[in-house]
């Protein structure tokens, strides 16, 4: 056998020359061991080429290694949140195939959330995660909570992201609570699980996570009042104890430095000492600040409950005193519980007794035992009832509605096996669980893949196993067992004695080969050989904690408490079950039936779904990192079968199908084949043939089948184009109603119809665009004769529009021309100029040359322009100016020098230039009915002002 300390192995091997060879030759390979990330790539398979693969991968932080259908995962013992990232659990949610990636509890993860939303069989998920305590279940456990809580959310809206958020929380929050209420330290573990879990995740339509579900299972409640050497109690009251404020700490009754006998090991500092995660997970839960101090006030009582000792009495018919110390933790026990000091006291103290057909009530003073026993009990039954509260509130926080939720992935986290100095009841159950484990995952993967081979007509040569099911026949058999006769002395009404246990056990079962004799030992004991390694149980005790009694009278006494907690917990109108009546007695369920009818019911949850299974491998016992001890290892690896394992995974085909589910998932595989036709076929023959025999429908299926596996060589070809020798058609047997597959088989099966798929997809999508594309085209021209059409008619009436208004334009402006011309003519006839007809003026009698002859006579016909030229500030100049004003004033040109226009500024009145110096002068002033006749348009010293003001200046010109 190897030895190995610290990583250095040393001693000879104890299994022959020819392995050495074989191990020499697989540790001279090329490749290193610790780039072997599956064990089934292992040649040869050996006991000691595994954990030298294991060995390597640990040595360099590799801590998880595929083992066919198991996942081994190795507790670092050290901290690896970069293992543990949210970024890493998106990779491997969004990665095409995920197992090529590194190995990860994330795979099996994704795996199982990928088989729930899968077509060809969409059922329930679970995930066993198993191993000894302290190999990681817990953490794995956590882990995959997260990690679910992460890919199994992507709502849409931000109402419903609101919710999903809200219920991951929770779901996450849980386990903080648990964890505080349900682990403790113990020997080999300072997180270990005291209680068994399943947590049911569970999933809408759309994979989404709505709500989650918990079953707990066997409490280990007797740790309250008793704990082994070196280990401590559930992590909540060292919570307490040190996270309580000082108002809190006054308010418990839990001064400093005081000393708790149910408190051992105090100075010992975890990292699940944290009082705030746990009281801010409660919240998140629903359990609001003021019930959270209800719990922790009932706890403190149970932690003086513990201080509460008896002295013995020497008169059998006196009650037991208190000690000295103990008077004060029983006032504070009363006052945190809300109970009568009183009454209290005599319960611990007096037991009753009901006897005779008139059930008459007798009172017995309790031994010192009886006294110890009583307390240890009433501490029991309230922490078993405030634990078992705790998970149903949890339940009804994160739990969803039946009808919002369609199926689930189920995560087992129980106890591991436990083998310590002294074992009774508790290990006796947990270990009886660690076994019906093993057995599923016996009869589901190793017995049961190699049967259906068998039965499928595949040629197949049987791996052997170890199978536990000899134990669990010595434990649970029937007629006679070990739980049998144990509930057996529970039935009977007389003491129970050890030895008389032992020898029962010993006599009734001893053609059993796994159980075991110790004739060393001085206390009654006898030894039951697990799958894991032999356990020693002691009888001493075993009846009376199988019989868990309650005495009716405690469960009166805390009715009658006036703690609102208690008053929940201990409801009034509850009946005791351990006061039956004398006409109908039942026998009481004992603890081992309970949790056997438990087991049972959860086997058969694992049964309806498909498993995945984690191995947690524990390194060494000492919980150091880097600390490979090989002989600790090895005895795991034996124990769990992972060489078996890993033989029937490399042999064996973990894809099974049925015949119709493959025909409808890589039917459409035929095209591909170039000698098979494409056409329709139906691949549900019972559709309007319900009358037909499976053996008609198996023979429709097979021509199909047969088309679908002929295509593997080429799609194989196409998926190894480099290398012909992994060429060959994949591995893959057609049995009588499966078709069996490797992983490697599926891969190329996907790829094809991925490949087929997309040969549709693109040819749907060529044939809609070509649609689209035709639809576009036509209406484009029918967009543009619109458009013309349109445009035409808006044209047409723009112009007529235009046409309209030009007219209406040129009407008004023939009749603002003629009204214009006939107000210019009314306003000169007006005038009177008598001596101009006296002395009409002669063009012929002052000589001008021909071209200002034909500009005077253009502007006498144009007067009313020559007035403005004339008055304007830029205009005619010199000569031209004269003529203008001559030919518009129609003045006699015999003389021009005799006449002398000028402008009068600095007198006073109004010259007109229409009347001459020397005659009559008649001034017009009337106002003009011209419009704006009278407004001057610029602020111009030249500007005109009017026809009534033409040539009016206020500064002299001088002579023109």
């Amino acid at each position: 056998m190897l030895q190995q300390v610290n990583g250095h192995s040393s001693g000879p091997n104890a299994h022959g020359g020819e392995l050495r060879e074989d191990l020499q030759e697989f540790l001279g390979q090329d490749a290193p061991l610790h780039l072997l990330d599956d064990l089934t790539k292992v040649n040869p398979v050996t006991l000691e080429t595994v954990l030298r693969c294991l060995q390597a991968r640990y040595m360099a932080d590799t801590f998880y290694t595929n083992a066919g259908c198991t996942l081994v995962a190795l507790n670092p013992f050290k901290p690896v949140p970069q293992l543990y990232l949210p970024e890493l659990m998106k990779e491997y949610h969004a990665a095409p195939q995920p197992q090529k990636l590194k190995p990860h509890i994330f795979t099996v993860g994704e795996q199982t959330y990928r088989n729930v939303k899968s077509l060809i069989e969409p059922v329930n998920q679970s995930i066993v995660v198993s191993g000894e305590s302290g190999a990681g279940k817990t953490w794995t456990s956590r882990s995959l909570m997260k990690f679910y809580a992460v890919v199994a959310a992507s709502p849409t809206s931000w109402e419903s992201h609101k919710i999903a958020e809200r219920i991951e929380q929770r779901i996450l929050n849980s386990n903080p609570v648990m964890e505080a209420f349900g682990n403790a330290c113990t020997l080999r573990n300072n997180n270990s699980s005291r209680f068994g879990k399943f947590i049911q995740l569970q999933l809408n339509r759309a994979q989404q996570m709505t709500g989650a579900a918990v079953q707990t299972y066997l409490l280990e409640k007797t740790r309250v009042a008793c704990q082994a050497s070196s280990e401590r109690n559930f992590h909540i009251f060292y919570q307490i104890c040190k996270g309580a404020s000082v108002e809190e700490r006054l308010q418990w009754h839990l001064p400093e430095g005081a000393t708790f006998s149910w408190l051992p090991n105090p100075e010992r500092t975890l990292e699940e000492d944290c009082f705030e995660v746990t009281r801010e997970a409660m919240l998140h839960l629903g359990i609001d600040t003021p019930t959270q101090n209800n719990i922790f006030k009932v706890l403190a009582g149970l932690l003086h409950l513990g201080n509460v000792r008896f002295a013995d009495s020497s008169d059998e018919a006196q009650p037991c005193q208190l000690m000295d110390d103990a008077k004060c933790s029983v006032r504070t026990l009363a006052s945190l519980l809300c109970l009568p000091e009183d009454p209290l006291l005599e319960t611990l103290q007096i037991r009753t007794i009901r006897a005779g057909r008139q059930q008459q009530v007798f009172r017995k003073p309790c031994s010192q035992a009886e006294c110890d026993t009583r307390r240890d009990c009433l501490a029991k039954l309230v922490y078993a009832r405030l634990f078992d509260w705790l998970v149903s509130v949890i339940n009804s926080s994160i739990c969803a509605e039946p009808n919002s939720w369609t199926t689930f992935i189920g995560l087992l986290d129980v106890y591991g096996f436990e083998s310590f100095p002294d074992n009774s009841l508790e290990q006796l159950c947990i270990n009886y669980a660690n076994e019906k484990l093993q057995q599923h995952f016996v009869a589901h993967y190793l017995r049961a893949q190699q049967e259906e081979y068998t039965v499928e007509g595949l040629e197949w040569s049987f791996v052997n196993y170890q199978d536990n099911q000899t134990c669990l026949d010595l434990i649970e058999g029937s007629p006679i067992s070990i739980c049998s006769l144990i509930n057996e002395e529970c039935r009977l009404n007389r003491p129970s004695s050890a030895a008389q246990l032992q020898t029962r056990i010993e006599s009734a079962l001893a053609g059993s080969p796994c159980l075991g004799h110790n004739k060393l030992s001085r206390e009654p004991s006898f030894i039951v050989v697990h799958y894991a390694g032999p356990v020693r149980y002691y009888t001493a005790g075993l009846v009376e904690k199988n019989k868990d009694p309650i005495p009716p009278e405690l469960t009166r006494l805390l009715q009658q408490s006036q703690d609102p907690l208690l008053k929940v917990l201990f409801p009034t109108e509850e009946k005791s079950q351990e006061e039956p009546s004398s006409q109908s007695r039942t026998p009481v369920l004992t603890v081992v039936s309970k949790f056997k009818a438990s087991l049972e019911q959860l086997l058969q949850v694992l049964h309806g779904t498909t498993p995945h299974y984690i191995r947690c491998i524990k390194p060494n016992s000492q919980g150091q990192a880097q600390t490979f001890l090989l002989e600790e290892v090895l005895s795991q690896l034996e124990a769990c079968g992972l060489v078996e394992t890993i033989h029937i995974s490399a042999a064996g085909f973990p894809i099974r199908v049925s015949h119709q589910n493959f025909v409808e998932r890589y039917g459409l595989l035929r095209r591909l084949h170039p000698h098979t036709s494409p056409g329709p076929y139906s691949p549900f023959p019972d559709e309007g043939h319900s009358g037909w025999s499976p053996h008609a429908k198996e023979a429709m299926l097979q021509p199909l089948l047969q088309d679908i596996l002929h295509t593997l060589p080429a799609l194989t070809q196409a998926a190894t184009p480099g290398d012909p020798a992994e060429a060959m058609p994949a591995s893959v047997h057609c049995g009588k109603t499966k078709v069996f597959m490797t992983d490697s088989t599926l891969e190329v099966l996907e790829r094809g119809r991925a490949q087929v798929l997309e040969q549709c997809a693109r040819c749907i999508q060529g044939g809609w665009r070509r649609y689209r594309h035709r639809k576009q085209e036509r209406q484009r021209q029918a967009a543009v004769l619109i458009q013309a059409a349109i445009r035409s008619w808006l044209t047409r009436r723009h112009i007529q529009r235009l046409h309209t208004a030009a007219t209406v334009i040129k009407r008004a402006w023939q009749k603002w021309r003629i009204r214009m011309a006939f107000l210019a003519s009314k306003e000169l006839d007006d005038v009177e100029e008598k001596h101009l007809f006296q002395a009409p003026c002669s063009l012929s009698s002052f000589p001008l040359p021909q071209a200002q002859t034909r500009l005077l006579g253009a502007i006498i016909r144009l007067w009313p322009l020559g007035l403005v030229l004339a008055n304007a500030a830029m205009g005619v100049r010199g000569f031209q100016r004269k003529l203008v004003v001559w030919a518009c004033l129609q003045l006699p040109t015999s003389s021009p020098s005799s006449y002398t226009i000028q402008t009068i500024q600095e007198q006073a009145g109004v010259a007109s230039i229409r009347a001459l110096p020397q005659g009559s002068i008649k001034f017009h002033c009337r106002k003009s009915p011209l419009r704006y006749a009278d407004i001057c348009p610029e602020p111009s010293s030249y500007s005109v002002t009017g026809f009534n003001q033409i040539l009016l200046e206020r500064h002299r010109l001088g002579h023109v």
